[in-house]
């Protein structure tokens, strides 16, 4: 039964070509490396085992590798339909809606069409882990840590779920920035609420 707290047992933030989990750093690239590399030496790096993985989009791609991170060594303990998915960007899926608008021109590719949708990085996180339960995808000019918390709390207080990945994961052509948290009803870490995610975001080592 929800008590009118939860707490956030977990975060994996990726920027700059490096990943951080839990505000330690635990692996980089050289900062001249361009993104679709980079994601493919994260990928061998945490996981090399779901070759799935290479026909994503870089949307799909950053906050799949970020969750993978996220649960790595400590998965998320309850059914899967009692966790949920909320996440937010600025830009939508306009990365990969370019990408599939300039195929257009030629012959449009059905593997880029796929992924013309935002929420479609759920979904890949979901047929990973097997999740099952709420989820959403918002968008925003910036991560508004007080809406994603009311949001969140709001499910819980409702009985939608007992644990929760949220956060932002934003790409556009070159220019990224993921953070993702997981929120659980029970657990050792910090209160979720608005400053103690916020404050995750701003480690000042990042």
């Amino acid at each position: 039964m929800y008590n009118d707290e939860a707490y956030i047992t977990g975060s994996c933030v990726i920027r700059n070509n490096r990943v951080y989990r839990n505000g330690t750093l635990l692996w980089e690239a050289p900062q001249e490396q361009e993104l679709p590399e980079f994601l493919r030496a994260g990928y061998d790096h945490f996981a090399g085992q779901y070759p799935k993985f290479h026909k994503m989009d870089s949307l799909s791609k950053l906050g799949w590798l970020a969750t993978e991170v996220l649960l790595k060594d400590q998965p998320l303990d309850y059914p899967a339909e009692r966790i949920g998915l909320v996440l937010a960007n600025k830009s939508a899926s306009l990365d990969t809606d370019l990408r599939y608008f300039d195929t257009v021109k030629d012959i449009a590719s059905p593997a880029l069409f796929v992924y013309t949708l935002p929420n479609i990085v759920m979904g890949e996180i979901s047929i990973r882990h097997g999740f099952k339960g709420e989820n959403a995808f918002f968008t925003s000019d910036a991560f508004d840590a007080a809406f994603m918390t009311g949001y969140i709390t709001q499910l819980f207080a409702e009985g939608a779920m007992n644990a929760c990945i949220c956060g932002w994961v934003e790409v556009m052509g070159p220019v990224y920035d993921v953070f993702l948290y997981r929120v659980e009803q029970q657990g050792n870490g910090e209160i979720f609420n608005t400053h103690n995610l916020q404050r995750a975001i701003n480690i000042k080592s990042l």
